[in-house]
């Protein structure tokens, strides 16, 4: 345990953010999660809606430097893909 008054600030402003990033992490997989069980039960119309849902919390997680960018941009993609292919067959 520190003694200089700073250290002890820090490590209360560290314990601060360690709990919001765990929450935003959390609520970004669920997100994520609720999007990968739809399309996995082929359930079009709820992967898309979670989809929706799903996409501003990853830009949230962007901006608040949970995730990086591209990483972003690679979770919707292969999402969006998935998704896409989804809504083929129903379509043909």
């Amino acid at each position: 345990m520190p003694i200089i008054t700073s250290s002890i600030k820090d490590l209360r402003r560290t314990a601060r953010r360690t709990e919001s990033n765990r929450a935003a992490k959390g609520k970004l997989r669920s997100s994520l999660k609720r999007v990968r069980v739809a399309v996995a039960e082929n359930q079009g119309q709820a992967a898309t809606q979670a989809m929706a849902d799903a996409t501003p919390i990853i830009d949230r997680a962007v901006s608040k430097r949970i995730l990086h960018k591209n990483a972003a941009a690679r979770q919707k993609s292969r999402l969006m893909r998935q998704l896409n292919r989804l809504a083929k067959p129903a379509a043909s």
